[in-house]
């Protein structure tokens, strides 16, 4: 039998062999049809034990999560819990139900649609895929409403134990329940890096793959497969040479892992002596664990923006400040860099709460997000930064300004915080004085103008996510065009290197946290082009580090250099590779 191969994107590193376990949803076609209005009532009483039965099943779910499991993972199960309290799903299907007489099955259908219709208009590649969640939920409403049973991995004495599952999609009770299983890996025919399988995958240490599409036309239950998610590669049915190559492989894994470990107390430092700062990178206590697993010095970006999400109203002044504190005590007080929210007029809609100024956007990749929308709806934005401010009293706190475009933005932000400094000192509330405030470099004329930057802020870092997507015009999810992002490309590695002298030249801190930065084949490139600060991934760091401590920056210097003036992606790469063999 010939071997098979199908690709897609890894996003939790590692090999996995076993077989393949099927998931297969054969989507119903939901029916409408009228109720009579004497049977409107007992239709609605149908909805509300479906909802009753879905967060039954949940919180089923929620308990067999497995002891010791990395970080919040129940967080993920009590989000899919919360949106079955939320009314946009409990009350609106009702009214539906009501005003076109109609089943229950169909209500929740319309409600669905006009749910993922505000996320699909999302700029934001991670809030766009929570749309999903609004998939997941509404799914299980639906199965239990069709009168349809548990599926095989939510039953607790089903054995999947070394399987390799195959789905569509999965949910992250799904994911919860097979990982309580003990299964080897996921394979998914659609999702992206942020999908919450993606962030649950990473976090559990399952190696993974998404994107691989149409896998489920070419697998059978019970083949045979492994699953190379450092390449982003399953093979099918594979032959006993490849069979026995990866089995190496696996082995070759649990070793340098073992030896990761070992470097988590080292310091990272290149072998000419430059001391490096390596920093991680985290959004939810999840996170928190594997930060303090690896031994991270600091957290370079503490990402806000899910204080803001699934809920009717914005968090308080208290909320905020409580939070910042709690996850001060939680990483035992290291250097925090915590941005302040970037969140978008689109996002907005998706909170459950809108601002009547904010109209919405043909493009709201292009509109009024981050920075603008706090300077435009102050009323958001000022409880957040009283909240740091009197947090900075507390610990090592910084601040950090998203997607700044204007010198101005700057100068308006400084001063709403001169004021609220003042009104602190006047009451004798306690803040840092001496709060170091910083930009995130992600729009390409902050790049081209970082000099300027640097002469009013503390420190940059630069957002390779946006800045790569911004400067070559594109999105990064869509699959027509995704092949234009490319770290390598000339534009980008001039933007980069500009923002890395302006910081130079006037004696403040650049990192970079963006997904470049945690990307193994990058590190010397940045090392040479100059970089000295990494914010990545906590799941990376170990393995940042070690390229580090084994790098000489005089001897990447001039081959960074060479790379930053090829003139295309494809020469660029070929002295990539032999600047990473140094």
């Amino acid at each position: 039998m010939t071997t098979l191969s199908l690709h897609g994107v890894g996003v939790s590193k590692g090999v996995a062999i076993g077989k393949v376990h099927l998931i297969e949803r054969n989507q119903q076609e939901t029916r409408e049809y009228q109720i009579e209005e004497h049977l409107l009532q007992q239709e609605i009483a149908r909805f509300k034990i479906a909802i009753s039965l879905a967060r039954q099943q949940l919180r089923s779910v929620r308990l067999h999560i497995p002891h010791g499991t990395p970080g919040n993972i129940a967080s993920f199960i009590e989000t899919h819990l919360l949106m079955l309290e939320d009314s946009a799903l409990v009350e609106e299907p009702v009214n539906i139900i009501r005003e076109r007489q109609c089943n229950a099955e169909w209500a929740v259908k319309i409600q669905r649609d006009i749910l993922v219709s505000v996320f699909d208009q999302m700029d934001d590649a991670y809030l766009r895929t929570r749309k999903d969640d609004v998939d997941h939920v509404v799914n299980r409403i639906q199965r239990i409403l069709l009168d349809h049973g548990l599926e095989a991995h939510e039953v607790p004495d089903t054995h999947l134990e070394g399987c390799i599952i195959l789905a569509e999609d999965l949910s992250p009770a799904d994911t919860v329940m097979m990982q309580h299983h003990g299964i080897a890996a996921f394979v998914i025919e659609h999702g992206g890096p942020t999908s919450h399988t993606a962030i649950l995958a990473r976090s559990l240490g399952i190696p993974s793959i998404v994107g691989v599409k149409r896998a489920l036309r070419y697998v059978d239950e019970g083949d045979m497969l492994i699953v190379d998610a450092d390449a982003g590669v399953v093979l099918v049915n594979p032959d006993p040479v490849i069979l026995e190559h990866y089995k190496q492989r696996q082995l070759d894994i649990i070793r340098y892992q073992t030896e990761l470990i070992h470097l988590k107390e080292a310091a990272a430092i290149t072998l000419d002596g430059i001391e490096i700062e390596l920093q991680a990178n985290i959004e939810l206590e999840k996170d928190y664990s594997i930060v303090k697993k690896v031994c991270a010095k600091g957290v370079g970006l503490y990402r806000t923006e899910y204080l803001y999400m699934n809920r009717v109203a914005p968090p308080s002044e208290e909320e905020h400040y409580q939070t910042y504190i709690k996850t001060m005590e939680m990483l035992d007080n290291i250097p925090l860099t915590l941005r302040t929210m970037d969140l978008g007029s689109d996002k907005n809609s998706g909170t459950g709460y809108e601002s009547t100024s904010i109209s919405t956007s043909v493009n709201p990749a292009l509109g009024l997000r981050a920075i603008r929308l706090c300077l435009k709806e102050p009323t958001l934005f000022e409880p957040q930064l009283r909240a740091v401010l009197r947090a900075s009293a507390k610990g090592p706190l910084r601040m950090m300004l998203p997607m700044l475009s204007t010198l101005q933005e700057v100068r308006d932000i400084f001063s709403i915080i001169k004021g609220i400094k003042q009104e602190f000192s006047e009451k004798g509330i306690p803040f840092n004085t001496d709060l170091k405030i910083g930009g995130m470099i992600e729009v390409p004329a902050a790049a081209v103008c970082a000099d300027m930057f640097a002469q009013y802020l503390d420190f940059l870092s630069i957002g390779t996510n946006d800045l790569i997507q911004y400067s070559m015009a594109i999105d990064r999810v869509n699959d027509e065009v995704n092949y234009l992002y490319d770290p390598l490309n000339p534009a980008i590695l001039r933007l980069i290197h500009m923002t890395i002298n302006a910081g130079r030249q006037h004696n403040i801190p650049v990192a970079m946290c963006g997904e470049m930065a945690g990307e193994p084949k990058y590190v010397r490139l940045l090392l040479g082009l100059g970089l000295r600060e990494f914010s990545v991934h906590p799941a990376s760091l170990l393995e940042i580090k070690r390229i580090i401590n084994d790098s000489k920056v005089v001897d990447l210097e001039a081959k960074a250099l060479q790379i930053l003036n090829a003139k295309d992606s494809s020469f660029a790469n070929e002295m990539l590779d032999s600047l990473n063999i140094l």
